[in-house]
């Protein structure tokens, strides 16, 4: 019932009535086996006045359109050369019947008699018992008048095989069951646009359209798909006829935009460019959308080639063999039958097929004119054409007429259709939309005559290529290509700071070191680089760092480790050769069983010095400094006891024998020994425990390296184990000290001062040298320092006396020491 009640209402519409004119020699209509509809703009609306009564718009009241009347022709051209065929529905004819459509929401009239049968329509009709006037349709131009009409055809599954609607909106099946098109998609076209500008390095645009599907459904695409292509629409905006063009073209030049989209029908991208001329805009490139692409009349403005460079999008045009013959043949038979037309057309009042100006036109102006659209109407007619041949299961010689061919039956054949027309492949998708073949198109607006040059292809069949050769772009301004940017693109290595609202705009701010910046991720951030890696500053990439610590394979590690071997095997001959001379008096004044400890000691501090070599564990970081810190500190101890005691022997006996007394009683100097060995054992301890040297990898100090060095763990811990053998030593020089004129045997001062030095000053600069200076070689002169520590107390303290056992054996007798005592006791007793 809802239906009935649209069609009686859009019949009501119209102020024509159905009935079928045919005359021989008319180029709207043509009899046929089966009959293919045509609706084509041969006039154009400049101003859409609102009416208060329902009527059909009178088109040859209205502008005349050449373009349009090419379009027709092409159509009829086609048909004849497929009536023509012997291979192509070889006994079948196609016939005709065309309109002049020229408005966007009032030419119905043409609608109802395409669906209608013998002068009638029936809205619940079965599709198997219902056969419209026409098998199928073409047309009309424009996606706003397409979509107006495409329900009416489609609710009976009629094909409408359109070559001049590209709103995307169209490829929704579920609304437009029956619509296939021979024209790429909106959505191919913007794809395109935006293929163009990332080519040419712009971002910063304008999108001026219509107020009508076409250019609206091209800026919602358009705003959907430049996202993350760090393209920025800095002005859109959709014009009526009446609009303020000069202002709009104002406001683009004022946010400095040089790349202008224009996808509009022709004639507002006609008043646009126009007002351009008339504005003196200068130097801007305009991206023509395919339907004013190949514009005859624009190129030939007077003042045109000043306001920059043209660049258009359009199919690819393809040449067709025979339509010029066809034209000039037509012109030739035909001019005499149009005053014949017209005067039929006034007697039988049939609406929208009359066309007085088409007499006036050449065969050359028909030729010359725009062929955007040429091969997607030729293509139109074939691909209903191979449809219906399919249909009626035809061979080389004949079809079966008898067949049954209903409109919607064409559809399923078109979708399998994939045939080749002219060099080109005709094939649809799901949708019914077509292979895409677009060609760029550069205007030279130099020359006398509209030259439009191929500089560019995208083509998607058999594979997505896309081409542009820059070289035969001759750009306006000093022959480089247009700045279209909001900002001038940052150096390398630094990084977008947004200014405003667009991400196009910024400032550039330099990464910092060890950060880069990755365009093709995120250009407006700097990414850290890894803990491993390291860059400078302005930097895209990170470089990796080298692992850095002491290796044994280095000749400085070499070369401390063999001083640490000489060293052990040298403090093991020593130790056996003291053992060997236990009861000399030499080892007996030296310390006797205290020396040996001593030489223990020092050996077990000796081997300390391998682990600072190679890459650093936690067992490594706890053995090198923790077994030297505790086992010299026990020698030192023993030296400290050892000085002391001399001091006992030779002068505190006699002042405080009670003392000394007590002294050898009970050990003193054992006691003394494990007291002191106990105290900085338990302090070793807490500082390995509490918070223990452990291997760090220090990529702070040094930019490209990475350095495998030991913590030394909690400061606290760390200088109470230092501070205790730092005291130690000096309790051990003060003794030495004291001890200076005691005799030459038992003289240890200037032997136990020049070790005690030797250990001072080298620590000293082992500490100066860690607080101030990171390498990896602070690790070998910690080592250095270790072996400088023990070689002071084996020279000072065991060389001379090994000397003396060796080499001076007379010296190492009772009578000698006694003697020494002798004449250290006669020279007190005269002091």
């Amino acid at each position: 019932m809802l239906h009935s009640s649209i069609y009686l209402f859009l019949l009501g519409l119209s102020n024509c009535f159905f009935f079928k004119v045919s005359w021989a020699t008319s180029e709207f209509s043509l009899e046929g086996d089966y009959l293919l509809g045509g609706l084509f703009a041969l006039h154009e609306i400049d101003q859409v006045e609102p009416v208060f009564t329902p009527e059909t718009t009178e088109c040859f009241r209205h502008s005349s359109s050449t373009s349009g009347y090419q379009m027709l022709q092409v159509m009829r051209f086609a048909i004849e050369e497929v009536n023509n065929s012997t291979t192509l529905l070889p006994n079948v004819s196609l016939g005709y019947e065309i309109f002049d459509h020229c408005s966007n929401t009032k030419n119905f009239r043409s609608i109802l008699s395409f669906i209608s049968n013998n002068g009638s329509i029936k809205p619940k009709e079965k599709l198997n018992n219902y056969q419209p006037k026409v098998i199928a349709l073409t047309g009309p131009y424009g996606s706003t008048r397409t979509i107006t009409i495409a329900p009416l055809i489609t609710m009976d599954l009629i094909p409408l095989v359109n070559y001049g609607a590209s709103s995307y909106a169209l490829s929704n099946k579920l609304q437009y069951p029956s619509f296939v098109r021979t024209v790429p998609s909106n959505k191919d076209l913007i794809e395109m646009i935006i293929h163009i500008i990332r080519w040419f390095g712009w971002n910063w645009v304008a999108f001026l359209g219509s107020q009508d599907n076409y250019s609206s459904d091209g800026l919602k695409l358009f705003n959907k798909y430049i996202n993350n292509t760090g393209i920025c629409l800095a002005y859109q905006e959709g014009l009526s006829l009446n609009a303020n063009y000069s202002l709009t073209l104002k406001k683009i030049d004022m946010l400095k935009i040089n790349v202008i989209v224009v996808f509009a029908v022709p004639q507002y991208a006609i008043n646009i460019i126009k007002t351009a001329i008339v504005e003196n805009i200068r130097d801007k490139v305009w991206i023509a959308s395919e339907t004013w692409a190949m514009n005859q009349q624009l190129p030939r403005e007077p003042g045109i080639g000043k306001i920059g460079t043209v660049i258009g999008i359009t199919e690819r045009l393809l040449s067709l063999p025979g339509f010029d013959e066809f034209i000039y043949k037509e012109r030739g038979t035909t001019d005499v039958n149009y005053k014949a037309e017209s005067e039929v057309q006034g007697k039988s009042k049939t609406c929208n097929q009359v066309c007085d100006y088409c007499t006036l036109l050449t065969a050359e102006e028909i030729i010359n004119e725009n062929p955007s659209f040429s091969f997607a109407i030729y293509a139109a007619i074939y691909t209903v054409a191979h449809a219906l041949h399919k249909i009626l299961q035809c061979d080389l010689n004949e079809c079966h007429k008898n067949r049954m061919a209903k409109p919607y039956m064409l559809l399923g054949e078109m979708k399998k259709l994939d045939f080749p027309l002219n060099g080109r492949q005709v094939k649809y998708d799901d949708n019914y939309d077509p292979t895409i073949s677009y060609a760029v198109v550069l205007w030279h607006t130099d020359v006398n005559s509209p030259q439009f040059e191929m500089v560019g292809t995208y083509d998607t069949y058999p594979e997505i290529t896309f081409t542009m050769d820059n070289s035969l772009v001759p750009w306006s301004n000093n022959n480089s290509v247009p700045f279209s940017n909001c900002s001038v693109e940052c150096k390398e290595g630094f990084s977008r700071q947004p200014e405003g609202f667009h991400s196009c705009c910024f400032t550039c701010k330099k990464c910092p070191r060890n950060s880069y910046v990755d365009y093709s991720r995120d250009p407006y951030n700097c990414f850290p680089c890894a803990e491993s890696e390291w860059s400078d500053e302005g930097s895209t990439t990170c470089k990796t760092r080298s692992v850095v610590y002491l290796q044994f394979t280095e000749i400085s590690s070499i070369a401390v480790m063999v001083s640490a071997t000489c060293l052990i095997v040298v403090l093991f001959a020593i130790f056996f050769l003291f053992t060997y001379n236990y009861n000399t008096p030499v080892v007996r004044s030296a310390g006797g069983s205290m020396c040996l400890l001593m030489l223990i000691c020092l050996i077990m501090s000796s081997i300390s010095v391998f682990f600072f070599f190679g890459q650093p564990t936690s067992v490594h970081c706890l053995l090198r400094n923790a077994i030297f810190a505790f086992f010299f500190t026990v020698c030192l101890s023993c030296l400290t006891v050892r000085a002391f005691q001399i001091i006992c022997v030779f002068k505190m006996a006699a002042q405080f024998p009670k003392v000394h007394s007590l002294w050898v009683k009970h050990n003193g100097q054992w006691l003394f020994i494990a007291f002191s060995s106990a105290i900085h054992l338990i302090s070793c301890v807490i500082w390995m425990t509490a918070s223990p040297d452990k291997p760090i990898a220090d990529s702070w100090t040094f930019k490209d390296q990475i350095l495998l060095i030991c913590e030394m763990g909690n400061s606290i811990t760390f200088t109470i184990v230092v501070c205790i053998s730092w005291f130690l030593g000096f309790l051990c020089l003060l003794f030495s000290y004291m001890g200076r004129d005691l005799p030459k045997n038992y003289n240890e001062a200037k032997s136990i001062t020049f070790s005690l030095i030797l250990y001072y000053l080298s620590w000293i600069v082992y500490f100066t040298a860690y607080l101030s200076v990171k390498s990896k070689y602070i690790m070998l002169l910690n080592a250095m320092a270790q072996i400088s520590s023990i070689y002071g107390i084996l020279f000072s303290y065991f060389i001379p006396k090994s000397y003396i056992m060796i080499f001076q054996p007379q010296k190492n007798t009772p009578a000698y020491f006694q003697t020494s005592i002798q004449n250290y006791t006669q020279t007190i007793s005269r002091t």
